[in-house]
């Protein structure tokens, strides 16, 4: 693992590649902003956007969908002004979490409670056409999503449950039925947290508090473990001219003051190249 991008982010998450424009959307959760990183020339952008924001994802027409702490927006990367698609009427005391598009680039989010409550967050869908669908209920961290490669599968995490689930997907409604466990991480694992799926079909996991990033076949076989120098590994994408980039965030939050010592570079995102491809991000129809 190589240093991408040294920030020092309190809770770095949703890296996603946006092939269209060649660089890195992710965002800082608790600083509530949006990232875009150009590996090219090595800038990061922040974007402050006054909330918690989950999720990003690019559009079709050159904006970057966010999942706000209770909406879902669109940002200007001209005068970085936030316009609203959709209001969340989950309370204060709730957030969205990650979110995706799915193959026909409607927006997958989840939702969770700060105080992280048993079931209290939910699995949402958004389309232009569509609007806002409650898909899954009794979701504690909703985290995760991926898609396979025929798209008739989804892959989710809720990170309390300790696996990565599956849904029997319909690509041309945006169904999904059939949820049955697909991986179990042992306890002492770590936390399962983002996803992101190569175009082998294999299945990336990050673990959250165990510094890792694992790969499982399309049978669910472990594949290879990757180490991360930073214990809270939050998500993973595939990114580059040739896909073939992994990159992953991490968090600093709630670091005792000893472990900020061991692990200098927490909060950091940080690059690998591997030897297989992955799909970059999918854009919002929209």
């Amino acid at each position: 693992m190589e240093v991408a991008i040294r920030s020092g982010a309190l809770l770095g998450e949703g890296p996603r590649w946006d092939a269209a424009s060649g660089r890195l959307l992710w965002v800082d959760i608790e600083a509530g902003e949006l990232h875009l990183f150009d590996p090219d020339g090595g800038a990061d952008r922040a974007i402050p956007l006054g909330k918690r924001v989950g999720a990003a994802a690019p559009t079709e027409t050159g904006g970057v969908l966010v999942a706000l702490a209770d909406q879902l927006a669109v940002v200007d990367l001209g005068d970085e002004s936030v316009r609203t698609l959709v209001g969340i009427r989950h309370g204060e005391g709730m957030r969205l979490n990650d979110g995706a598009c799915d193959p026909a680039g409607r927006f997958w989010v989840g939702s969770m409670a700060l105080d992280y409550a048993p079931g209290q967050g939910a699995l949402y869908r958004y389309s232009s056409d569509g609007g806002l669908e409650r898909m899954l209920d009794g979701v504690t961290i909703s985290n995760g999503l991926g898609w396979s490669l025929d798209g008739t599968t989804m892959y989710y995490i809720d990170s309390m449950a300790y696996r990565v689930d599956r849904f029997d997907f319909e690509p041309a409604t945006g169904a999904i039925a059939d949820r049955r466990p697909f991986i179990v991480i042992e306890r002492g694992g770590g936390t399962p947290d983002g996803l992101a799926v190569d175009d082998e079909g294999g299945i990336w996991v990050a673990l959250w508090g165990k510094g890792a990033v694992r790969r499982y076949t399309p049978d669910g076989e472990l594949d290879r473990v990757l180490s991360v120098p930073a214990d809270k590994v939050t998500a993973c994408c595939f990114g580059g001219d040739d896909g073939r980039s992994l990159y992953v965030t991490t968090a600093s939050v709630e670091l005792s003051p000893e472990q900020r010592e061991r692990q200098p570079l927490a909060g950091s995102v940080f690059v690998t190249e591997v030897d297989v491809s992955g799909p970059p991000a999918r854009p919002f129809a929209g």
